[in-house]
């Protein structure tokens, strides 16, 4: 196994704004973390996986027993180094390819 980027994203606890579910509503962050491979395929996917950030496409905020929690987006992101693709890990060969189309 190779060297890995590792994105490190924190999601605050707050208020949702208008165009959001429940606009007004508090909402619960957490910590997310995901993996890509340290070569030029990973940083180029970083890079685009960053912009989609900053265009708030990242995470989606929804209802979990009543509660406003912030979830992972409908981007895909690997957030196991191992597991393969049923647990959102690698050995994962089309990722890449599959992110960057939905990027």
């Amino acid at each position: 196994r190779g060297t890995a980027l590792q994105p490190l994203f924190k999601m605050s606890y707050s208020s949702l704004k208008v165009g959001d579910p429940r606009p007004g509503q508090p909402y619960t962050g957490g910590n997310f973390c995901a993996f890509l491979p340290d070569n030029k395929e990973g940083q180029k996917t970083a890079m685009l996986l960053k912009k989609a950030f900053e265009h708030g496409l990242t995470f989606q905020i929804k209802s979990c027993s009543g509660e406003e929690r912030v979830t992972w987006g409908l981007i895909p992101h690997k957030t196991s180094w191992g597991g393969g693709k049923a647990r959102n890990g690698y050995p994962d060969a089309q990722y890449l390819r599959e992110v960057c189309t939905v990027l």
